[in-house]
């Protein structure tokens, strides 16, 4: 398993498949990469995907401190640097869009095109999920819980013939202090001052039907970003990207594809790992 180095000494592991311009696949928060594996091979027929395990997931490091999402933005980084490339694609969902604001902001130069699924800018300006759905989320009863979950993610209907295993809903082997901390980190997320001065292109998506991460952000995300394009998936609840694979992958992968066009090639001939 290849791993990268944070600044701070962290480790970070990471996964490269596919061919073509480099494309950054951003999970949610407290996942590691196999929230994308139902969709991955959908956009490896145009790029080469890179994903990595945020610290406290999967085989990435653990430390006990806390994380912010500018903070995981410095991390990919650190991935990209570890690969040699100089600019990326970026799709980000729900917390992974998070920390893909402030990778297209902070660092214009590395992303070619930005996608931002199920994503809010946070802090006062966005919109929060309301006070039901906490409440079915910090229910006594775990499996309840995670029954909640599941339904803010998915539709019942499409959880009544997909079982699971659900890659979206947390990566079970994370410490809990490390959840607490991702939780931290999204929570104390706000990037309302800093989205006017991305400059990549941007496709902003949403299912109307999410009210994990309301679906009213996406007009306050696609308005606040210079030029966004915002595309609302009919339907879906927050893992559109899955549910709605057959919807959701073409739109984006076309969006990518045509950035791509207009982007010079910075992929190295060959990568580590």
């Amino acid at each position: 398993m290849p791993f990268a180095t944070a600044v701070d000494g962290v480790k970070l592991s990471y996964q490269v498949r596919g061919g073509g311009q480099p494309l950054v696949l951003l999970q949610g928060q407290a996942n590691e990469h196999r929230w994308w594996d139902p969709v991955r091979p959908d956009f490896e027929q145009g790029f080469r995907t890179i994903t990595f395990d945020y610290r406290g997931t999967g085989g990435s490091d653990k430390p006990d401190e806390p994380y912010t999402t500018r903070g995981f933005a410095a991390d990919v980084l650190a991935v990209l640097d570890e690969l040699g490339v100089e600019r990326a694609h970026v799709y980000g969902t729900s917390m992974g869009g998070r920390v893909a604001q402030w990778l297209a902001a902070d660092h214009p130069e590395r992303v070619g095109s930005l996608v931002l699924g199920c994503s809010s800018p946070g802090g006062v300006h966005g919109f929060e999920r309301d006070n039901d759905v906490r409440r079915s989320l910090a229910q006594p009863d775990r499996a309840a819980a995670e029954r909640a979950l599941l339904e803010l993610m998915y539709t019942p209907a499409w959880l009544a013939t997909h079982p699971g295993p659900h890659h979206t809903v947390g990566d079970p082997a994370m410490p809990a202090y490390a959840r607490r901390r991702h939780l931290a980190a999204s929570a104390g997320h706000d990037s309302w001052d800093a989205l006017p001065s991305i400059t990549a292109p941007t496709l902003v998506v949403h299912g109307t039907d999410d009210v994990f991460n309301p679906a009213a952000n996406a007009p306050l995300l696609a308005g606040r970003i210079p030029g966004a394009e915002l595309r609302m998936i009919e339907g879906a609840r927050h893992a559109y990207f899955e549910e709605f694979r057959e919807v959701a992958s073409p739109l984006v992968l076309d969006f990518l594809l045509a950035s791509a066009s207009r982007t010079p090639r910075s992929t190295p001939s060959s990568w580590p790992g």
